[in-house]
């Protein structure tokens, strides 16, 4: 299957020291993609670049289309959306206007459209719609940035540490809507540190290290590679539930 993003021999630089070298990878449509590695080893910097808020050498092509030199918000208008790990949401509006921010780039009825599949899939972003932002908790500020993200109807959908600070119900409960949202025709491109629910969601992983690939293959074969085990599952521990 042809790539919908294909990041090829990507570099980004932060004056003279180099937190991205020479990376590539792909992902196809409708598959979840995971890059994992420890923190520091330059996997935010990559989305970042990848979405066109970074200077990058390389290059990105999504759906064919060369992505360098295209501003962040033409990306978003192809169909490539990023949820930032600080997800920046705007604190004193409320969650519908949150979402509704998200469709701008939309017409107004699929805006209207998208809203209601947002609170289908997020039944509690719905409750608290007049609620401002800045007063939900860790989980559902995660759940407002998805359903933001997902107003514009992306194709490919990047994540970065969606489960950062989150209790392990949450976590769980993020990582269903995320294979839910890839049944349902969305590609995922998900940077995570939390190894274990990457890989478990995951249909193909890449490791960074260093700001480079260490490592790549499906994501069921890297749970098992004992250099994995053990610097990212635990010693002695080699299953993946």
């Amino acid at each position: 299957m042809s790539a919908l993003i294909a990041i090829e021999q990507l570099s980004v630089a932060y004056g003279r020291v180099e937190a991205v070298t020479d990376v590539s990878l792909t992902v196809a449509p409708g598959e979840i993609v995971t890059v994992i590695g420890a923190n520091g080893a330059g996997k935010s910097t990559l989305l970042n670049a990848a979405m066109g808020l970074l200077p990058a050498r390389g290059r990105v092509t999504f759906d064919g289309r060369d992505l360098i030199g295209v501003e962040a918000e033409d990306r978003v208008g192809l169909g490539l959306c990023l949820v930032a790990e600080k997800r920046e949401l705007f604190g004193a509006m409320t969650v519908e206007d949150n979402l509704r921010l998200g469709g701008f780039r939309v017409t107004r009825e699929a805006a209207a459209e998208s809203l209601i599949e947002v609170f289908q899939r997020f039944p509690r972003l719905e409750e608290r719609r007049g609620q401002l932002a800045g007063t939900l908790s860790g989980g559902e500020r995660q759940m407002l940035a998805m359903g933001r993200a997902l107003m514009a109807r992306p194709r490919l959908l990047m994540l970065d540490e969606p489960s950062l600070g989150l209790a392990p119900k949450i976590v769980a409960d993020i990582f269903r809507i995320i294979t839910d949202l890839r049944a349902a025709g969305v590609a995922i491109l998900l940077v995570e540190q939390n190894a274990r629910a990457a890989l478990n969601a995951a249909d193909r992983a890449y490791v960074m290290e260093l700001g480079r690939i260490s490592l790549d293959g499906p994501a069921a074969e890297l749970a098992r590679d004992p250099r994995i085990v053990e610097s990212y599952l635990g010693l002695g521990r080699t299953e993946t539930g």
